[in-house]
């Protein structure tokens, strides 16, 4: 794993010239320091194309043109005893969605199928819950195994909270990456959830790396919390050095205690898309669920920053339709990346 060395303070300047300092400096491996991850947040929006260029050019320098394609399965939906705020599949939400126990082999199966065909680079098994029964986890691993056997796929599984032996029986069956969202800071984690601890998360994403598993941890911002709660997190995920961070951007779903939260403007989703570049610049950084909420018409811009989408809907919502994205990555000069099983 690298290891980045502190930075010196940005300099304050009113020149669009200090983010392309800034990202000499990223690129020079130096650590984005908490001021300069709050100078992103609160950028100028007259800067904000200068701090896109400057986000790119480290996205360009790890990534190139590539963008890295996630398709995602819905395995367990609802039946969840946790409170999570912002979850329509939670205990505390009247939400009316599909409410289903864990899907059959066969049918992770067939979404291993779609995934080949979405020109998905990883297959995202996503499960309800607080954490996976020792039958549910032995399903998950027996389709794992057999998705890997068949096709070309990288494998995320997003179940919930793990013990140590659990995250080593998905290694074992071939599971390439967990995917754990911490969401915000430890600061704010209380107002968005009490039935579990944002400790408890950094406990599974332990268990995760001890196990040799790949990490897929991100953010959901616009639940109320402040900028400094989304640059503790985002030098949270640069000191874990997780290898995947969605970033999420809350769809206030009715039924949700967060139904009537919306505070996120595009200019402001682009600054957190490049903060999160910039301070994890070598992972592969997903523009996720409420993109295209929030973002619309200025989608494209995000993959300036970020080199990884989901195509094909999210959990509980639809996303637009895939051949929209497509077409927006090949108009960028960008190309997806096909090579599932490298």
């Amino acid at each position: 794993m690298s290891h980045f060395s502190p930075a010196a303070p940005l300099e304050k300047q009113s020149s669009p010239n200090r983010w392309c300092e800034l990202a000499e400096r990223v690129l020079g491996g130096r650590r984005l320091t908490r001021q300069e991850g709050l100078d992103i947040l609160q950028c100028p929006d007259e800067e904000l194309l200068e701090l896109l260029a400057a986000a790119y050019r480290v996205r360009r320098h790890y990534h190139g043109r590539q963008v890295q394609v996630n398709f995602l399965i819905n395995a367990k939906s609802g039946l969840c005893g946790e409170d999570c705020a912002y979850c329509s599949q939670s205990a505390v939400s009247t939400a009316p969605i599909q409410k289903y126990r864990l899907v059959s082999k066969e049918k992770i199966l067939q979404g291993a199928e779609l995934a080949v065909a979405h020109h998905a680079r990883t297959y995202c098994i996503a499960v309800s819950g607080r954490r996976p029964s020792d039958q549910e986890l032995e399903l998950l691993a027996e389709a794992a195994a057999e998705v890997k056997a068949r096709w070309p796929l990288r494998i995320c599984v997003s179940p919930g909270l793990l013990s140590q032996k659990q995250a080593d029986r998905l290694k074992q069956a071939g599971v390439d990456r967990i995917n754990h969202n911490l969401n915000t800071s430890a600061r704010f984690y209380p107002r968005i959830c009490t039935t579990h601890s944002y400790q408890d998360r950094l406990a599974t994403l332990e268990a995760v790396r001890a196990a040799g598993l790949e990490i897929c941890c991100g953010a959901l911002l616009g639940m109320g919390e402040e900028a400094e709660d989304v640059v503790d997190l985002a030098l949270e995920l640069a000191r874990l050095e997780v290898e995947a961070v969605p970033v999420n951007f809350l769809n206030p779903i009715p039924g949700t205690p967060l139904e009537d939260v919306h505070r996120l403007t595009p200019q402001y989703c682009l600054k957190a898309l490049c903060l999160f570049r910039l301070a994890a610049p070598k992972c592969e950084l997903r523009m996720s669920a409420g993109r295209e909420i929030h973002l619309g018409p200025l989608q494209p811009l995000g993959l300036y920053p970020a080199n990884s989408l989901f195509v094909g809907g999210y959990l509980t919502t639809s996303g637009r339709a895939a051949e929209e994205d497509f077409r927006m990555i090949e108009a960028l000069g960008f190309e997806v990346v096909l090579d599932g099983a490298h």
